[in-house]
Protein backbone atom coordinates (compact mmCIF):
# COMPACT_ATOMS: atom_id res chain seq x y z
CA UNK A 1 0.00 0.00 0.00
CA UNK A 2 1.23 3.50 -0.84
CA UNK A 3 2.42 5.44 2.25
CA UNK A 4 -0.26 8.12 1.81
CA UNK A 5 -3.03 5.51 1.55
CA UNK A 6 -1.71 3.68 4.60
CA UNK A 7 -1.58 6.89 6.64
CA UNK A 8 -5.12 7.73 5.55
CA UNK A 9 -6.25 4.27 6.66
CA UNK A 10 -4.57 4.79 10.06
CA UNK A 11 -6.41 8.09 10.47
CA UNK A 12 -9.71 6.49 9.47
CA UNK A 13 -9.30 3.64 11.96
CA UNK A 14 -8.17 6.01 14.72
CA UNK A 15 -11.26 8.16 14.24
CA UNK A 16 -13.42 5.09 14.87
CA UNK A 17 -11.44 3.87 17.87
CA UNK A 18 -11.34 7.26 19.59
CA UNK A 19 -15.12 7.39 19.81
CA UNK A 20 -14.68 4.82 22.62
CA UNK A 21 -18.04 3.23 21.78
CA UNK A 22 -16.47 -0.24 21.87
CA UNK A 23 -13.18 -1.81 23.02
CA UNK A 24 -10.31 -0.89 20.72
CA UNK A 25 -9.48 -4.50 19.83
CA UNK A 26 -13.08 -5.09 18.72
CA UNK A 27 -13.03 -1.96 16.52
CA UNK A 28 -9.69 -2.95 14.97
CA UNK A 29 -10.92 -6.51 14.30
CA UNK A 30 -14.08 -5.21 12.65
CA UNK A 31 -12.04 -2.82 10.48
CA UNK A 32 -9.86 -5.69 9.30
CA UNK A 33 -12.92 -7.78 8.44
CA UNK A 34 -14.27 -4.87 6.40
CA UNK A 35 -10.92 -4.37 4.62
CA UNK A 36 -9.82 -7.90 3.78
CA UNK A 37 -7.35 -6.74 1.13
CA UNK A 38 -4.99 -5.47 3.85
CA UNK A 39 -1.82 -7.55 4.14
CA UNK A 40 -0.13 -8.66 7.39
CA UNK A 41 2.33 -5.74 7.43
CA UNK A 42 -0.40 -3.20 6.77
CA UNK A 43 -2.55 -4.67 9.53
CA UNK A 44 0.40 -4.55 11.93
CA UNK A 45 1.04 -0.89 11.07
CA UNK A 46 -2.61 0.03 11.55
CA UNK A 47 -2.99 -1.80 14.85
CA UNK A 48 0.30 -0.63 16.35
CA UNK A 49 -0.36 2.98 15.30
CA UNK A 50 -3.75 2.90 17.03
CA UNK A 51 -2.29 1.44 20.22
CA UNK A 52 0.62 3.91 20.22
CA UNK A 53 -1.87 6.78 20.13
CA UNK A 54 -3.96 5.24 22.91
CA UNK A 55 -0.86 4.73 25.07
CA UNK A 56 0.32 8.35 24.69
CA UNK A 57 -2.98 10.06 24.09
CA UNK A 58 -2.47 12.95 26.53
CA UNK A 59 0.90 13.81 24.99
CA UNK A 60 -0.36 13.54 21.43
CA UNK A 61 -3.49 15.57 22.24
CA UNK A 62 -1.10 18.22 23.58
CA UNK A 63 1.06 18.21 20.44
CA UNK A 64 -1.67 17.84 17.81
CA UNK A 65 -3.06 21.43 17.86
CA UNK A 66 0.24 22.81 16.57
CA UNK A 67 -0.11 20.75 13.39
CA UNK A 68 -2.40 21.10 10.40
CA UNK A 69 -5.11 18.99 8.81
CA UNK A 70 -7.74 16.74 10.45
CA UNK A 71 -6.96 15.79 14.06
CA UNK A 72 -7.13 12.03 13.41
CA UNK A 73 -4.45 12.46 10.72
CA UNK A 74 -2.22 14.46 13.07
CA UNK A 75 -2.56 11.78 15.74
CA UNK A 76 -1.82 9.07 13.20
CA UNK A 77 1.37 10.89 12.17
CA UNK A 78 2.51 11.20 15.80
CA UNK A 79 1.84 7.55 16.57
CA UNK A 80 2.74 6.01 13.22
CA UNK A 81 4.33 2.59 13.54
CA UNK A 82 7.08 2.32 10.97
CA UNK A 83 10.26 3.91 9.63
CA UNK A 84 10.34 7.72 9.71
CA UNK A 85 11.44 8.00 6.07
CA UNK A 86 8.46 5.84 5.00
CA UNK A 87 6.10 8.07 6.99
CA UNK A 88 7.63 11.31 5.70
CA UNK A 89 7.10 10.19 2.11
CA UNK A 90 3.36 10.57 2.87
CA UNK A 91 3.68 14.09 4.34
CA UNK A 92 3.85 17.56 2.85
CA UNK A 93 6.68 19.94 3.80
CA UNK A 94 4.67 21.67 6.53
CA UNK A 95 3.82 18.32 8.15
CA UNK A 96 7.45 17.22 8.00
CA UNK A 97 8.62 20.38 9.78
CA UNK A 98 5.93 19.96 12.42
CA UNK A 99 6.84 16.30 13.02
CA UNK A 100 10.54 17.20 13.38
CA UNK A 101 9.60 19.84 15.96
CA UNK A 102 7.54 17.30 17.91
CA UNK A 103 10.35 14.74 17.77
CA UNK A 104 12.84 17.26 19.11
CA UNK A 105 10.90 17.97 22.33
CA UNK A 106 12.80 17.00 25.49
CA UNK A 107 10.51 14.77 27.61
CA UNK A 108 11.83 16.44 30.77
CA UNK A 109 10.24 19.71 29.58
CA UNK A 110 6.76 18.18 29.51
CA UNK A 111 4.12 18.37 32.22
CA UNK A 112 3.72 15.24 34.36
CA UNK A 113 0.42 14.26 32.75
CA UNK A 114 2.02 14.38 29.30
CA UNK A 115 4.81 12.14 30.53
CA UNK A 116 2.76 9.46 32.33
CA UNK A 117 -0.25 9.56 29.94
CA UNK A 118 -2.68 8.36 32.59
CA UNK A 119 -5.99 9.94 33.61
CA UNK A 120 -5.53 12.03 36.75
CA UNK A 121 -7.68 9.79 38.94
CA UNK A 122 -5.62 6.72 38.03
CA UNK A 123 -2.25 8.44 38.51
CA UNK A 124 -3.40 9.63 41.94
CA UNK A 125 -4.40 6.07 42.87
CA UNK A 126 -1.07 4.56 41.78
CA UNK A 127 1.43 7.08 43.16
CA UNK A 128 0.86 6.25 46.88
CA UNK A 129 1.34 2.54 46.17
CA UNK A 130 4.57 2.90 44.23
CA UNK A 131 6.34 6.05 45.36
CA UNK A 132 9.42 6.60 43.19
CA UNK A 133 8.56 3.48 41.18
CA UNK A 134 5.50 5.22 39.74
CA UNK A 135 7.49 6.54 36.78
CA UNK A 136 8.91 3.12 35.97
CA UNK A 137 5.38 1.72 35.93
CA UNK A 138 4.08 4.62 33.82
CA UNK A 139 6.82 4.06 31.26
CA UNK A 140 6.20 0.30 31.16
CA UNK A 141 2.48 0.88 30.51
CA UNK A 142 3.40 2.88 27.40
CA UNK A 143 5.25 -0.10 25.90
CA UNK A 144 3.75 -3.08 24.07
CA UNK A 145 3.55 -6.28 26.10
CA UNK A 146 5.68 -9.28 25.10
CA UNK A 147 3.96 -12.36 23.76
CA UNK A 148 3.86 -15.16 26.35
CA UNK A 149 2.92 -18.75 25.59
CA UNK A 150 1.94 -21.57 27.92
CA UNK A 151 3.16 -25.02 26.95
CA UNK A 152 0.54 -27.75 27.40
CA UNK A 153 2.09 -29.79 30.21
CA UNK A 154 -0.25 -32.69 29.44
CA UNK A 155 1.28 -33.32 26.03
CA UNK A 156 4.60 -31.51 25.72
CA UNK A 157 7.74 -30.38 27.55
CA UNK A 158 8.71 -26.70 27.52
CA UNK A 159 12.27 -27.20 26.27
CA UNK A 160 11.10 -29.46 23.43
CA UNK A 161 8.62 -26.81 22.29
CA UNK A 162 11.23 -24.05 22.60
CA UNK A 163 13.54 -25.98 20.28
CA UNK A 164 10.68 -26.65 17.87
CA UNK A 165 9.93 -22.94 17.69
CA UNK A 166 13.61 -22.19 17.20
CA UNK A 167 13.68 -24.49 14.17
CA UNK A 168 10.74 -22.50 12.80
CA UNK A 169 12.79 -19.31 13.17
CA UNK A 170 11.01 -18.11 16.33
CA UNK A 171 13.17 -17.02 19.25
CA UNK A 172 11.66 -17.92 22.63
CA UNK A 173 13.03 -17.87 26.17
CA UNK A 174 11.73 -19.58 29.29
CA UNK A 175 9.64 -17.31 31.50
CA UNK A 176 11.41 -16.55 34.80
CA UNK A 177 8.59 -17.65 37.12
CA UNK A 178 6.13 -20.01 35.44
CA UNK A 179 7.52 -23.48 34.61
CA UNK A 180 5.05 -23.66 31.73
CA UNK A 181 5.88 -20.38 30.00
CA UNK A 182 7.79 -19.22 26.94
CA UNK A 183 8.31 -15.55 26.05
CA UNK A 184 8.69 -14.56 22.42
CA UNK A 185 10.75 -11.62 21.22
CA UNK A 186 8.43 -11.12 18.24
CA UNK A 187 4.78 -11.69 17.38
CA UNK A 188 4.69 -14.36 14.65
CA UNK A 189 1.62 -15.92 13.07
CA UNK A 190 1.18 -18.68 15.64
CA UNK A 191 -1.87 -20.24 14.01
CA UNK A 192 0.33 -21.46 11.14
CA UNK A 193 2.51 -23.52 13.48
CA UNK A 194 2.07 -27.23 14.08
CA UNK A 195 2.67 -26.61 17.81
CA UNK A 196 -0.43 -24.42 17.85
CA UNK A 197 -2.56 -26.74 15.70
CA UNK A 198 -1.90 -29.76 17.91
CA UNK A 199 -2.52 -27.83 21.15
CA UNK A 200 1.06 -27.75 22.43
CA UNK A 201 0.93 -23.97 23.01
CA UNK A 202 -1.61 -21.36 24.00
CA UNK A 203 -1.18 -17.61 24.31
CA UNK A 204 -1.27 -16.76 28.02
CA UNK A 205 0.52 -14.07 30.02
CA UNK A 206 2.96 -15.46 32.55
CA UNK A 207 1.04 -13.76 35.36
CA UNK A 208 -2.12 -15.59 34.39
CA UNK A 209 -0.17 -18.86 34.41
CA UNK A 210 0.92 -18.14 38.00
CA UNK A 211 -2.72 -17.75 39.05
CA UNK A 212 -3.45 -21.28 37.81
CA UNK A 213 -0.35 -22.59 39.58
CA UNK A 214 -1.53 -21.09 42.90
CA UNK A 215 -4.62 -23.30 42.89
CA UNK A 216 -2.42 -26.46 42.78
CA UNK A 217 -5.21 -28.47 41.17
CA UNK A 218 -4.51 -32.21 41.48
CA UNK A 219 -5.45 -35.49 39.87
CA UNK A 220 -8.98 -36.70 40.47
CA UNK A 221 -10.25 -33.54 42.18
CA UNK A 222 -13.41 -31.51 41.66
CA UNK A 223 -12.31 -28.03 40.57
CA UNK A 224 -14.17 -24.88 39.47
CA UNK A 225 -12.92 -22.00 37.37
CA UNK A 226 -15.69 -19.63 38.47
CA UNK A 227 -15.16 -16.83 35.92
CA UNK A 228 -13.62 -18.85 33.12
CA UNK A 229 -14.00 -16.44 30.20
CA UNK A 230 -12.25 -17.85 27.14
CA UNK A 231 -10.64 -20.52 29.32
CA UNK A 232 -6.93 -19.74 29.49
CA UNK A 233 -6.64 -20.76 33.14
CA UNK A 234 -9.17 -23.57 32.65
CA UNK A 235 -6.88 -25.26 30.13
CA UNK A 236 -3.85 -24.80 32.38
CA UNK A 237 -5.75 -26.35 35.30
CA UNK A 238 -6.99 -29.27 33.21
CA UNK A 239 -3.44 -30.11 32.17
CA UNK A 240 -2.22 -29.80 35.79
CA UNK A 241 -4.93 -32.31 36.76
CA UNK A 242 -3.51 -34.65 34.09
CA UNK A 243 -6.91 -34.82 32.39
CA UNK A 244 -8.51 -36.51 35.42
CA UNK A 245 -11.21 -35.48 37.86
CA UNK A 246 -13.85 -32.92 36.87
CA UNK A 247 -13.16 -29.31 36.00
CA UNK A 248 -16.09 -26.92 35.64
CA UNK A 249 -15.65 -23.75 33.58
CA UNK A 250 -18.40 -21.33 34.61
CA UNK A 251 -19.08 -17.92 33.10
CA UNK A 252 -22.07 -15.63 32.71
CA UNK A 253 -21.15 -15.09 29.04
CA UNK A 254 -21.94 -17.98 26.72
CA UNK A 255 -20.15 -16.02 23.99
CA UNK A 256 -16.87 -16.04 25.93
CA UNK A 257 -17.25 -19.76 26.63
CA UNK A 258 -17.75 -20.36 22.90
CA UNK A 259 -14.19 -19.09 22.42
CA UNK A 260 -13.04 -21.93 24.70
CA UNK A 261 -14.41 -24.68 22.44
CA UNK A 262 -11.72 -24.70 19.70
CA UNK A 263 -8.97 -24.26 22.31
CA UNK A 264 -10.40 -27.15 24.32
CA UNK A 265 -10.48 -29.37 21.23
CA UNK A 266 -6.78 -28.67 20.55
CA UNK A 267 -5.80 -29.24 24.19
CA UNK A 268 -6.70 -32.98 24.23
CA UNK A 269 -8.52 -32.42 27.54
CA UNK A 270 -11.69 -34.37 28.29
CA UNK A 271 -12.15 -33.41 31.97
CA UNK A 272 -13.38 -29.86 31.28
CA UNK A 273 -17.10 -29.08 31.49
CA UNK A 274 -17.99 -25.55 30.30
CA UNK A 275 -21.31 -24.16 31.52
CA UNK A 276 -22.92 -20.75 31.09
CA UNK A 277 -24.58 -19.50 34.29
CA UNK A 278 -27.16 -16.73 34.68
CA UNK A 279 -25.47 -15.17 37.71
CA UNK A 280 -23.33 -16.09 40.71
CA UNK A 281 -26.38 -17.59 42.49
CA UNK A 282 -27.35 -19.87 39.59
CA UNK A 283 -28.92 -23.26 40.43
CA UNK A 284 -25.87 -25.03 38.99
CA UNK A 285 -23.83 -23.38 41.73
CA UNK A 286 -26.28 -24.38 44.44
CA UNK A 287 -26.18 -28.04 43.38
CA UNK A 288 -22.39 -28.13 43.78
CA UNK A 289 -22.28 -26.33 47.14
CA UNK A 290 -19.93 -28.03 49.59
CA UNK A 291 -18.64 -30.55 47.01
CA UNK A 292 -15.67 -28.82 45.38
CA UNK A 293 -11.98 -29.24 46.26
CA UNK A 294 -10.63 -26.05 44.69
CA UNK A 295 -12.12 -22.86 43.25
CA UNK A 296 -10.44 -20.01 41.42
CA UNK A 297 -12.27 -16.70 41.01
CA UNK A 298 -10.54 -14.56 38.40
CA UNK A 299 -13.11 -11.86 38.97
CA UNK A 300 -14.38 -9.36 36.43
CA UNK A 301 -12.45 -6.17 37.11
CA UNK A 302 -11.31 -2.86 35.67
CA UNK A 303 -8.56 -4.66 33.73
CA UNK A 304 -6.11 -1.84 34.45
CA UNK A 305 -3.28 -4.32 34.86
CA UNK A 306 -3.51 -5.03 31.11
CA UNK A 307 -2.93 -1.47 29.86
CA UNK A 308 0.07 -2.55 27.77
CA UNK A 309 -2.34 -4.71 25.75
CA UNK A 310 -5.54 -2.71 26.21
CA UNK A 311 -4.52 0.95 26.54
CA UNK A 312 -8.02 2.18 25.74
CA UNK A 313 -9.18 0.91 29.14
CA UNK A 314 -7.58 3.86 30.95
CA UNK A 315 -9.79 6.21 28.93
CA UNK A 316 -12.93 4.08 29.21
CA UNK A 317 -12.82 3.28 32.93
CA UNK A 318 -13.96 5.65 35.69
CA UNK A 319 -13.66 5.68 39.50
CA UNK A 320 -17.43 5.15 39.67
CA UNK A 321 -17.21 2.04 37.48
CA UNK A 322 -14.41 0.67 39.68
CA UNK A 323 -16.56 1.17 42.77
CA UNK A 324 -19.47 -0.68 41.16
CA UNK A 325 -17.08 -3.45 40.11
CA UNK A 326 -15.82 -3.87 43.69
CA UNK A 327 -19.36 -4.56 44.94
CA UNK A 328 -19.81 -7.19 42.21
CA UNK A 329 -16.45 -8.78 43.07
CA UNK A 330 -17.47 -9.19 46.73
CA UNK A 331 -20.75 -10.86 45.74
CA UNK A 332 -19.04 -13.23 43.29
CA UNK A 333 -16.38 -14.24 45.83
CA UNK A 334 -18.99 -15.02 48.51
CA UNK A 335 -20.98 -17.20 46.11
CA UNK A 336 -17.90 -19.06 44.86
CA UNK A 337 -16.83 -19.75 48.46
CA UNK A 338 -20.03 -21.74 49.06
CA UNK A 339 -18.85 -24.37 46.59
CA UNK A 340 -15.95 -25.53 48.74
CA UNK A 341 -15.92 -28.51 51.02
CA UNK A 342 -13.90 -28.49 54.28
CA UNK A 343 -10.19 -28.33 53.51
CA UNK A 344 -10.87 -26.82 50.09
CA UNK A 345 -8.77 -24.03 48.61
CA UNK A 346 -10.11 -20.72 47.30
CA UNK A 347 -8.08 -18.31 45.14
CA UNK A 348 -9.33 -14.81 44.31
CA UNK A 349 -7.57 -12.91 41.52
CA UNK A 350 -7.86 -9.83 39.34
CA UNK A 351 -5.85 -8.15 36.59
CA UNK A 352 -6.24 -4.80 38.33
CA UNK A 353 -3.65 -2.46 39.86
CA UNK A 354 -6.10 -0.86 42.30
CA UNK A 355 -6.25 -1.75 46.03
CA UNK A 356 -10.05 -1.38 46.14
CA UNK A 357 -10.37 -4.32 43.73
CA UNK A 358 -7.59 -6.32 45.38
CA UNK A 359 -6.45 -6.03 49.01
CA UNK A 360 -9.71 -4.37 50.08
CA UNK A 361 -11.80 -7.26 48.70
CA UNK A 362 -9.54 -9.89 50.28
CA UNK A 363 -9.50 -8.17 53.68
CA UNK A 364 -13.28 -7.76 53.70
CA UNK A 365 -13.76 -11.44 52.82
CA UNK A 366 -11.39 -12.56 55.60
CA UNK A 367 -13.19 -10.38 58.14
CA UNK A 368 -16.62 -11.66 57.08
CA UNK A 369 -15.95 -15.39 56.55
CA UNK A 370 -14.75 -16.91 59.80
CA UNK A 371 -14.58 -20.41 58.31
CA UNK A 372 -11.96 -19.34 55.75
CA UNK A 373 -8.34 -19.08 56.88
CA UNK A 374 -5.99 -16.90 54.81
CA UNK A 375 -3.36 -18.93 52.99
CA UNK A 376 -0.16 -16.97 52.35
CA UNK A 377 0.54 -17.01 48.65
CA UNK A 378 4.28 -16.83 49.33
CA UNK A 379 4.09 -20.22 51.07
CA UNK A 380 2.50 -21.78 47.97
CA UNK A 381 5.13 -20.25 45.69
CA UNK A 382 7.94 -21.59 47.89
CA UNK A 383 6.46 -25.09 47.75
CA UNK A 384 6.28 -24.77 43.97
CA UNK A 385 9.93 -23.64 43.99
CA UNK A 386 9.00 -20.34 42.39
CA UNK A 387 10.94 -17.35 43.72
CA UNK A 388 8.45 -15.45 45.85
CA UNK A 389 10.46 -12.66 47.44
CA UNK A 390 9.56 -9.93 44.97
CA UNK A 391 6.17 -11.37 43.97
CA UNK A 392 4.28 -11.00 47.23
CA UNK A 393 3.02 -8.34 49.61
CA UNK A 394 0.80 -7.97 52.68
CA UNK A 395 0.66 -9.68 56.07
CA UNK A 396 3.32 -9.59 58.76
CA UNK A 397 5.78 -11.56 56.63
CA UNK A 398 4.97 -9.68 53.43
CA UNK A 399 3.94 -12.93 51.74
CA UNK A 400 0.15 -12.92 52.05
CA UNK A 401 -0.83 -11.79 48.54
CA UNK A 402 0.54 -12.13 45.03
CA UNK A 403 1.21 -8.70 43.47
CA UNK A 404 2.61 -8.55 39.93
CA UNK A 405 3.64 -5.28 38.26
CA UNK A 406 4.52 -4.81 34.57
CA UNK A 407 7.65 -2.78 35.32
CA UNK A 408 8.97 -5.26 37.92
CA UNK A 409 7.97 -8.63 36.56
CA UNK A 410 7.32 -8.05 32.84
CA UNK A 411 3.85 -9.55 33.29
CA UNK A 412 0.47 -7.90 33.26
CA UNK A 413 -0.57 -6.42 36.58
CA UNK A 414 -2.13 -9.17 38.71
CA UNK A 415 -3.30 -9.70 42.28
CA UNK A 416 -4.19 -12.95 44.05
CA UNK A 417 -5.21 -14.04 47.53
CA UNK A 418 -5.85 -17.54 48.90
CA UNK A 419 -7.82 -19.20 51.69
CA UNK A 420 -8.45 -22.67 53.11
CA UNK A 421 -11.95 -23.61 54.26
CA UNK A 422 -11.85 -24.96 57.80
Amino acid sequence: MHPKALLDACADLLQQVLRFDHPADAVVSRYFREHRSLGPRERATLAETVYAVLRRKLLFDHLAPSGSGPKARRLAILGFHGPRDFLKSALDEQEKRWLDQCDSIDPSDLLERHRHNLPDWLAQALKPQLGDEFWALAESLQQPAPLDLRVNALTDKREDVRRELELAGIVAESTPYSPWGLRLSDKPALTRLDAFARGAIEVQDEGSQLLALLLEARRGEMVVDFCAGAGGKTLALGAAMRNTGRLYAFDVSAHRLDALKPRLARSKLSNVHPAAIAHERDDRIKRLAGKIDRVIVDAPCSGLGTLRRNPDLKWRQTPEAVQEMAAKQQAILRSAARLLKPGGRLVYATCSLLPQENEAIAEAFTAEMADFEPLPVGRILEQLKIGSGDLTTGGEAGNLYLRLWPHRHRTDGFFAAGWLKS
